[in-house]
């Protein structure tokens, strides 16, 4: 399920057979009486592969086997009190230990007898991603880069032909396990979360990804706090007796204590060096129960032109290095300006990135990832939020229109080479409200009130904007009086707010999809003159009205008839 495979045992285990002890002195080291599911005769448990259709959350792809050291990090019982730093190899890098913390937080908030700990979801997090690469996440617990389990072909791994058109994992014709928790997208479409509340749920986040591991290992009535449970969840997660038994080594492990250490300073496992893509052929395959791996059978030896070594051996041809032009080195912008638009408008600009070869030209045909990140709405065309495009011959790939949403203020979007250890190119845009350079009264009519009535027609207004109708304007209305520098009026007409109190203010107006603002109705009190109405709205459109309150006039009695 992780993005390489290259360390099978623990640091220190120089044989098989240390190994295999290790496991089983760990896999044991949990309370009596506790064996695992696969031992107790669970037919779950049967160590044979499962089909692809069989549910589970990564899709049964491969996974880090390396086991937890053999002393122990603490003494049993006091993981409270943690030291700050320590050893890379048994440390949590510090975002990745507050997500499965919140994750258990927010569980037993929702889901208490389910009593998730999280020392299983960072066993799971450290077999999955090594605590995704080491801790390599941003402020907000995002991976740098995506990370990337293999290409689920069919070949070494389960078939499975792609669910989300590439959104999560770059691969639009098969699926791939995606983020430090190696969720496939079609499981994620059920499962994901937000974990961090930036109202996305982003596999690629660790807060995100680690509560919605949670919830998946909380489905149905299970109860962690048994051990068949806790095998049946962790075996729906990944269908390998093998897997049970690693997880169940960190599990007891992390429970010992675990300490906190740096992001980005965490061990990460051989072969990972931070990226994202397994490479080409087939990863070593996981360790047999036993401890041992099993070995695969040797090809028939075929022809060679290379001269044969003494002792019967031949010449083995080398793989030939990649010539530095078809090398890729980066990406980098190609040229994007300022990114801005209006709310509910289409950014003018769009964003276009270069691959570039070790020699500094430009390189064809490179997957680029673009994704839209931070609290914003604004998607690509077609509503997306990720989109994956392969680089032209000069080197350069554009963007799809990116569309402004409803919510102002900046947000970024990345662009990376999709599946590669590479620095992203990060964009800035912003989103400004929107805007009106004029407004003006939809009708004439002299608007007046006796004092203590109300104001018999309502004042309509339209904003446009270049001639053009400005819907959704921010509009706001003030009772001013009549000097230099208008200020708030004290007297006169007014409103009312929701609590039919008088306020001569009114800032939550907007003008509708047809540019039209009704205001609500305008009450007189008792002081007679004319007062002054003042709207200006975002842009700085203002327009100023005239209200009256006068006395209707008095009615002269008949005169009496002529005696």
């Amino acid at each position: 399920m992780a993005a390489q495979f290259g360390r099978r045992l623990r640091k220190g285990a120089t044989t098989t057979a240390v190994a295999a002890v290790a496991v089983a002195a760990l896999s044991a080291s949990g309370a009596p009486g506790t064996p695992l599911v696969g031992d107790s005769g669970d037919p779950q448990a049967t160590g044979t592969a499962p089909s692809p259709d069989s549910g589970a959350a990564t899709g049964n792809s491969p996974y880090y086997t390396d086991l937890p050291p053999l002393n122990t990090p603490d003494k049993p019982g006091t993981s409270t009190n943690l030291p700050v730093t320590g050893r890379a190899e048994s440390g949590i890098p510090a975002s990745i230990l507050a997500a499965y913390k919140k994750a258990e937080q927010k569980i037993a908030g929702s889901d208490a007898a389910c009593r998730l700990p999280w020392q299983l979801l960072a066993a799971i997090g450290k077999v999955e991603s090594g605590h995704a690469r080491g801790g390599r996440v941003d402020a907000n617990g995002t991976t740098f880069s995506p990370i990337l389990g293999p290409v689920l072909d069919g070949r070494g791994f389960a078939m499975i032909k792609d669910t989300d058109n590439g959104v999560y994992d770059g691969d639009s014709t098969h699926d791939r396990a995606v983020g430090p928790m190696q969720f496939i997208p079609s499981t994620w479409a059920t499962w994901g979360q937000d974990g961090n509340g930036d109202g996305r749920e982003d596999p690629n986040n660790i807060y995100d990804a680690a509560l919605a591991a949670g919830r998946y290992l909380c489905a149905g009535s299970r109860d962690l706090s048994v051990a068949a449970d806790l095998d049946r969840a962790v075996l729906s997660y990944n269908h390998s007796d093998v897997y049970l038994r690693t997880v169940r080594s960190w599990f007891e492990y992390y429970k010992r204590g675990t300490h906190e250490i740096p992001d980005g300073t965490g061990s990460v496992p051989p072969g990972l060096g931070g990226g994202t893509d397994p490479g080409p052929g087939s990863p070593t395959p996981s360790p047999s129960p036993s401890g041992t791996t099993k070995p695969k059978p040797k090809p028939k030896p075929k022809p060679s032109p290379n001269p044969s070594k003494p002792g019967g051996g031949t010449t083995p041809t080398p793989k030939p290095t990649p010539e530095p032009s078809q090398t890729l080195a980066g990406v980098e912008n190609a040229g994007t300006g300022p990114l801005t638009a209006t709310a509910g408008d289409a950014f003018a600009e769009r964003i276009k990135v270069r691959a570039r070869n070790s020699l500094g030209g430009p390189l064809a045909k490179v997957s680029v990832t673009f994704t839209v990140a931070g609290d914003t709405d604004a998607t690509f065309s077609g509503k997306k939020t990720a989109v994956t495009l392969l680089t032209g011959a000069d080197g350069t790939v554009t963007a799809p229109v990116l569309n402004a949403g409803g919510t102002t203020g900046t947000f970024t979007v990345r662009a990376v080479a999709t599946g590669r250890s590479l620095p992203a190119v990060t964009y800035s845009a912003t989103v400004t409200a929107r805007r009106a350079d004029a407004i003006a009264r939809t009708d004439d009519k002299a608007l007046t009130a006796a004092p203590g009535t109300e104001f018999a027609d309502i004042v309509e207004v339209k904003a446009t904007y270049k001639g053009a109708i400005a819907s959704g304007v921010a509009v706001t209305a003030t009772m001013i009086t009549d000097a230099d520098e208008p200020a708030e009026n004290d007297k006169g007409p007014y409103f009312k707010d929701e609590d039919g109190k008088t306020v001569r203010t009114l800032t939550d107006l907007a003008t509708d999809a047809d540019g039209i603002l009704k205001l609500p109705k305008i009450y007189a009190d008792d002081a007679e003159g004319t007062y002054k109405l003042r709207l200006t709205t975002e842009g700085g459109a203002t327009i100023v009205i005239e209200l009256g309150i006068e006395a209707p006039a008095a009615t002269e009695a008949p005169e009496p008839p002529a005696a």
